[in-house]
């Protein structure tokens, strides 16, 4: 057993060392678009040697392909007593990871449930994008493949084409019934040993099916549209014809010639929310090429500024945003903008290119009325109002509050602050009282412009606080503690 599996081991090795140096047909590398999963038969009715032999087989028939999203995606269903998913379709982009992964497939043995396997096939195929041709590739003995008549029916009615190899003990008629016509290209029985021998022709049939000839649309907006096509010519074999119209109205078509090498183009001055046709032909004295379809509908007319949007917003600046940029539609924009409910409106004129402004010298903690306007230049004009309100300034506390001795029972309350944006100063203290044990608190308000006061008839021990007030409310205060020494009646 061991001598055996050295063996399958070196085969592996002998068939990917000869395929190193061998130059893939660059047009065959990026001909292609489309999912290909493959089902395997893995269990015990296949023998270990054939199983491994298939896995080669698989290797080399993808070897070619470019893969990912764009191009091929592969995938590997096993077959089992239950169905076991290898690998899925967006799981390898490149043959290096491709084919080590199939290097590393273990036989599961076990019984023939193809049934369940192709419940699984069915929801990955049909789960992706439905504009992709999909194909499942089926890799088996044939002995024993069960009812599979009904889960194919199922994948061919819902576009998938199924392609089968089979060892030449399988089958057939099933074989048969479960392939998407033309049989003679998409059925193969072969014994094990002679599988090479179909290689070319069974990717040829790939090719076919998946080779990515199709018109599609990749960026559209209100006025225009890109086309995207996989090139069929280059610049010496032949140009590419387009015309393009609306559904609604065949007269009004316009007609295009691209060079050979072009692969994309950009058509412009469309009307918005309108319903297109596309048709690009392939024009070549070498080949006769199909013509291409697709039709797009254009988005609704959007005008700037349809997006207005405030940000970084500061106690004293804000800025404000807007789109979408349209230059070769707007003339200029204008900003205007004033604190609400009846502060001066100021404006602001800026260019085309343009999309936001910071605007400056605001007053904190305040709500303001901000309009865009734009200017088009078909003379029309369109404007959005946003609100948009300044941080709090950041309030500043109290320096170096002091209290000091007058008279006997009067202290001095003396303190340094900054005045940009006071409204006053709130002051509170502890006093004595002649009805409780308990002193009552006394509280005063002086106006911004104070920087000390006298207090009188404070209790022992009192507390002392002097805090900022501003328009949003009282900021952060000093407090001290007025002590009366034990020996004296005077304050310390």
């Amino acid at each position: 057993m061991k001598g055996f599996l050295l063996g399958i081991c070196l085969l592996w090795a002998m068939l990917l060392r000869s395929n190193m140096h061998i130059a893939l047909p660059a047009t065959v590398l990026n001909c292609c678009e489309g999912d290909i999963l493959l089902l395997l038969d893995s269990s015990g009715s296949v023998a270990n040697y054939e199983f491994f032999r298939l896995l080669l087989f698989a290797a080399e028939l993808l070897r070619p392909f470019s893969l990912g999203r764009g191009h091929v995606r592969v995938g590997l269903l096993q077959v089992g007593t239950n169905p076991n998913l290898e690998f899925n379709l967006d799981d390898h982009n490149n043959q290096e990871s491709l084919q080590k992964a199939l290097q590393s497939v273990s036989q599961l043995q076990g019984d023939t449930n193809t049934e369940a396997a192709l419940r699984v096939a069915q929801r990955l195929l049909t789960k992706t994008d439905v504009n992709v041709p999909k194909i499942l590739l089926w890799l088996t003995d044939g002995v024993q493949p069960g009812d599979v008549d009904e889960p194919m029916s199922k994948l061919k009615a819902q576009g998938v084409s199924v392609l089968a190899i089979s060892t030449v003990h399988g089958n057939y008629q099933v074989l048969k019934r479960a392939v998407t016509p033309p049989l003679e290209s998409h059925l193969y029985s072969v014994d094990i040993d002679d599988i090479d021998i179909i290689t070319e022709e069974l990717r040829d049939a790939i090719i076919k099916i998946i080779r990515a000839e199709r018109l599609r649309v990749v960026h559209l907006t209100s006025h225009s549209a890109v086309l995207q096509w996989r090139p069929v010519l280059s610049t010496d074999s032949g140009y590419y014809e387009l015309w393009y119209n609306p559904v609604w109205k065949t007269d009004d078509e316009t007609r295009l010639n691209l060079p050979g090498d072009s692969s994309l183009v950009e058509v412009t001055n469309l009307q918005p929310d309108t319903t297109y046709t596309a048709a690009l032909r392939p024009e070549s004295n070498q080949k006769l090429f199909d013509t291409l379809y697709v039709n797009f509908t254009t988005l609704p007319d959007v005008l700037s500024p349809a997006v207005v949007s405030v940000s970084d917003s500061g106690p004293r600046q804000i800025r404000v945003s807007w789109g979408p940029l349209q230059l070769a539609r707007v003339q200029r924009y204008t900003v205007e903008y004033g604190a609400i409910p009846s502060g001066d409106v100021h404006t602001m004129t800026l260019p085309s290119q343009q999309n936001s402004t910071v605007l400056t010298g605001l007053e904190p903690g305040t709500q303001y009325l901000v309009t865009v306007s734009a200017l088009h230049v078909n003379g029309k004009e369109r404007a959005m109002t946003v609100r948009a309100c300044t941080q709090e300034a950041s309030l500043p506390a109290l320096a170096d509050l002091q209290l000091s001795l007058v008279e006997r029972r009067e202290i001095q309350v003396a303190w340094q602050a900054h005045q940009e944006g006071l409204k006053g100063y709130w002051l509170s203290w502890e006093t004595e009282s002649s009805h409780s044990i308990k002193p009552s608190t006394s509280y005063v308000y002086l106006p911004p412009t104070s920087r000390s006061t006298r207090l009188t008839h404070l209790a022992p021990n009192s507390r002392v606080c002097v805090s900022p007030v501003y328009s949003s409310g009282r900021g952060d205060g000093l407090c001290c503690t007025a002590e009366r020494r034990a020996d004296s009646r005077h304050w310390g």
